[in-house]
């Protein structure tokens, strides 16, 4: 006899992903953090988790990514896996259980 909650528990599991999210230089210290790891619905694009990251760290977090007009300000490179999501279907790129999202800052050199 198969236990009930077991059952909602693996259709809870299965639909469910879960992601880290990497953070560099700036988002770093507007988040504090290094990098989380989050739980996302299944079928959650990069773009609907980085508007979650916003909502979540507020005003400077959104400041930083987002230009007003443009969106995402195109100087950040970001990352599923170590590939940039212009090779994969940008932001409409869904994210899959134990991806790993990384937003890159510019990287100045001399």
């Amino acid at each position: 006899m198969l236990c009930f909650l077991c059952l909602i528990d693996l259709f809870t599991s299965a639909s469910q992903v879960r992601v880290t999210i990497r953070f560099f230089t700036n988002l770093r210290e507007i988040t504090g953090k290094r990098e989380e790891a989050v739980e996302l619905t299944k079928g959650t694009t990069v773009d609907e988790l980085i508007q979650f990251l916003s909502r979540e760290y507020g005003e400077k977090f959104t400041s930083y990514l987002y230009d007003e007009k443009t969106g995402v300000h195109g100087y950040l490179q970001i990352l599923v896996n170590g590939e940039s999501i212009t090779t994969l279907q940008e932001f409409k790129t869904e994210l899959k259980d134990g991806d790993t999202l990384a937003i890159i800052p510019p990287v100045g050199g001399g």
